[in-house]
């Protein structure tokens, strides 16, 4: 089952990946015409024609282009995607947890989770270099595309990376159809081989009567099975923490490189990159130090639990810290600062519009930010009241600005300007995630165990498996939807489609932002913590029941061992009087 797991997934991928090599290339919203071989372009005064774009009426074929269905192909990818992945995780848990030692599984496991973060720490270095890739990389000439990294409507090659997640996927299941299907237990005979010999000697007919006599049984375990979960307090009271923390974790880890682009002025290669370096290499340190403690010190399970609680909670505290590494809104004139320069948040389109640029009649539907000499971004050229320009492409300078000569020199340069000051508290960032990493990564797998062993061994790939479905299913889809949601609503400009209409949003309110995407994980994660403290309880009266049945236990075998001591010495006196009697 694994690995067909693993087929599944690997076609999933490869479907994901399609659209790119069906649909057009990628156009994206520009106020300049890049083939241009004239030295200089009125900007300002020509702008009708160079904003026509998002202007003018969409062509019937440019309809139909915007309301493709290339989109069901990652719908449908990403769903055959998570039915591939479904058994993997259960099967594989409970593969090792059924043919280890009690004291070693904690540890096996460790290391299994540390497989499951070392994939994401590649798939990220992965994912950080094909985003440094265009898009339409190989297709284009690269001298025709004007963007930066660090601009907004950079599109990266996305379809590189899933198409080699799909080729490692039919890669790897090869090696999964050969293991054994059961393994013997640790220090006991090895079984395996007598049961694939057993398996061999039974013919096609019986194979699948014993196959359909199989199914058979598993389904009418399933109710059954499922009762018995939905009365195991701690169970359901795990699974209700599960969804609400990985709620919090898959909204925070979705957006985190969006968070770091537009807090501290970052690519978005850049971001992924430092997620992956900083943050990942940590997590396997705790998953493998929180599995060799629990196998070293056979750490009960109640014990285990407020490991897990009490490293979450001292993480959740360290994690506030984060509110207070703040970098400024990037400076744009007419969303985060007035034309004067003064400091002013806004979300109405008539501000891009001042006296400098108002003859100009310029569109505000076209994101094509330039930088003033002044450290001031505007959203186009012709909003900077700029009149010429020199060059073609990238080198493209601005001239004759209005709106910027106010200042001194009036030029400017394609793209964003440099965020200030933002270096350093990206630094502190960074540590302090890996700090936080840490510490909720080592008490992660004692927390795991604690569900690990609230299952009997019949029902631990059942309640696994329902386990990771409850997490996909009520976190991993709902979550970065109103997640998404929220964040759209710290916009400040939103971009235009090829077609017209509105596209992806080209800037945020920083401070908004922060406060939306670091507040509602504080929330939940609160939240989460009422149902952890009833587990603790209920492990608490099981642990006192636990310790009392040893107790009582240990007194019938001292009180029994008594009996035997006194025993012993009756019986040598009567041994000795009846040696006595025999003598006389």
């Amino acid at each position: 089952m694994i690995a067909v797991g693993c087929i599944v997934m690997g076609f999933g991928c490869f479907l994901i990946g399609l659209p790119h090599f069906l649909m057009g290339r990628y156009r994206y919203e520009n106020s300049l015409s890049v083939s241009e071989n004239s030295s200089t372009i009125a900007v300002c005064l020509a702008n009708h024609s160079q904003f026509s774009m998002a202007t003018e009426q969409p062509s019937e074929e440019c309809r139909k282009q915007a309301g493709s269905l290339m989109w069901v192909f990652v719908l449908v990818g990403n769903i055959i995607r998570g039915v591939g992945e479904t058994p993997i995780a259960p099967l594989g848990i409970s593969y090792v947890e059924d043919f280890a030692r009690t004291e070693n599984s904690p540890f096996y496991i460790g290391c299994l989770q540390i497989a499951t973060v070392l994939g994401p720490l590649f798939g990220l270095l992965i994912g950080s270099y094909c985003a440094k890739l265009y898009v339409d990389v190989g297709f284009v000439d690269p001298e025709d595309v004007t963007l930066s990294l660090l601009d907004a409507r950079w599109v990266g090659a996305w379809w590189l990376g899933v198409l080699i997640c799909a080729a490692v996927s039919f890669i790897v299941a090869i090696p999964f159809c050969f293991l054994p299907k059961s393994l013997p237990k640790e220090g006991e005979e090895n079984s395996a081989e007598l049961n694939t010999k057993g398996n061999k000697t039974l013919l096609p007919a019986e194979n699948a009567a014993h196959v359909s006599t199989t199914i058979r049984e598993i389904a009418k375990d399933f109710i059954p099975y499922l009762k018995s979960l939905a009365y195991n307090p701690v169970y359901m009271l795990f699974l209700l923490i599960t969804v609400i923390q990985f709620s919090a974790w898959i909204g925070m880890i979705t957006f985190m490189p969006k968070y770091m682009e537009q807090q501290y002025g970052i690519s978005a290669a850049d971001a992924i990159f430092f997620i992956g370096v900083y943050n990942l290499p940590i997590i396997c340190a705790g998953y493998f130090f929180g599995g060799l403690m629990m196998k070293k010190f056979k750490i009960s399970t109640y014990k285990a639990a407020h490991i897990g609680f009490w490293s979450s909670i001292v993480e959740y505290l360290i994690y506030f810290s984060a509110f207070f590494m703040v970098c400024k809104n990037a400076k744009v004139a007419g969303l985060t600062m007035s034309y004067e320069g003064l400091e002013q948040v806004s979300y109405m389109e008539t501000n891009l519009y001042a006296d400098c640029n108002r003859h100009c009649g310029c569109s505000t539907k076209v994101w094509d930010p330039v930088c003033g000499e002044n450290g001031i971004a505007y959203i186009s050229a012709c909003l900077a009241g700029c009149d010429i320009s020199n060059g073609t492409g990238k080198n493209t300078v601005f001239r004759n600005c209005s709106c910027i000569s106010a200042f001194g020199n009036d030029t400017a340069v394609l793209g964003q300007c440099n965020r200030e000051n933002c270096g350093t508290m990206l630094q502190y960032f960074l540590i302090l995630s890996l700090v936080c990493c840490l510490i909720y990564s080592f008490g992660a797998m004692p927390g795991y165990m604690v569900l690990i062993r609230s299952l009997k061994p019949e029902e631990k790939s059942f309640g696994v498996g329902l386990h990771s479905l409850a997490e996909r299913v009520f976190a991993g889809i709902p979550s970065p939807i109103y997640f998404g949601a929220m964040i759209d609503t710290t916009c400040l400009k939103w971009g235009t489609k090829s077609c017209g209409g509105e596209g992806a949003c080209r800037m945020y309110d920083s401070d908004t932002y922060r406060q939306l995407y670091l507040g509602v994980p504080s929330a939940l994660r609160a939240v989460s913590y009422i149902p952890c403290v009833l587990v603790l309880l209920i492990l608490r009266k099981q642990n006192k029941t636990l310790v009392q049945d040893d107790k009582e236990l240990e007194a019938r075998e001292e009180e029994n061992g008594s009996v035997e001591q006194k025993d012993v010495p009756a019986a040598q006196n009567s041994t000795h009087v009846h040696q006595e009697t025999m003598d006389l």
